[in-house]
């Protein structure tokens, strides 16, 4: 069970890479983290909880070029320390993997670093900031990674439900294209049922 949750999660933390890898040199400038904004007097206790990944945006994301993102659920869990344990929860054929890491907290509230680095070969840095949250609707999130000597960020909105209004999507598109990214680095998540639904209806247009 540990080898299968290290085996999901590495596949996972490696997946914005790898496309970066496939795309060649071209990859956008990761913005300094003075440019990224952090939500004012962050609330930890309230953050906590089940959270809906309904956007990505990312200096590896090409959506030309992806298949539909599957929508999974993250979850932050408190610990007494101010140290969140994260477990995201995503469907990989007909199982479910668990990956699950542990966020540090930084000198500034909501701001993190992802613990047991060493743990996870070739990342150099990371760090998480929480750019925007409501905490009981929406949040946006700014991830940053240094991995063999090659920055990779990306953002990721967050939502309580699995569905947001237009509204919070047309901001979280600013947000992103305000790091540098372009439309064609933006993705917004297939729930489940609606992600089956498709891949059945594709399934049976390739037979027909």
């Amino acid at each position: 069970m540990a080898l299968r949750l290290l085996c999901a999660g590495l596949a996972l933390l490696a997946m914005l890479q790898t496309r970066a890898q496939d795309s060649g040199p071209s990859l956008i400038r990761s913005p300094r983290l003075s440019r990224v904004p952090l939500q004012p007097n962050f609330q930890a206790d309230q953050f906590q909880g089940k959270w809906y990944v309904v956007g990505l945006a990312g200096n590896a994301v090409q959506k030309e070029t992806e298949d539909p993102l599957t929508m999974y659920s993250t979850t932050y869990q408190l610990r007494e320390d101010g140290s969140y344990n994260v477990t995201s929860t995503l469907l990989r054929g007909q199982t479910c993997d668990h990956w699950i890491r542990t966020f540090v907290p930084s000198v500034r509230p909501g701001q993190f670093t992802l613990g047991s680095i060493k743990s996870y070969p070739g990342i150099q840095s990371y760090t998480v900031k929480v750019a925007a949250t409501n905490y009981n609707q929406f949040a946006i999130v700014f991830f940053r990674k240094t991995s063999k000597n090659t920055e990779y960020f990306k953002t990721t909105l967050y939502g309580r439900t699995k569905e947001l209004t237009p509204e919070l999507k047309e901001r979280f598109t600013n947000f992103a294209k305000s790091l540098g990214l372009t439309d064609d680095h933006i993705i917004f998540s297939v729930p489940i049922a609606a992600f089956l639904e498709l891949m059945a209806s594709s399934i049976f247009k390739n037979a027909v």
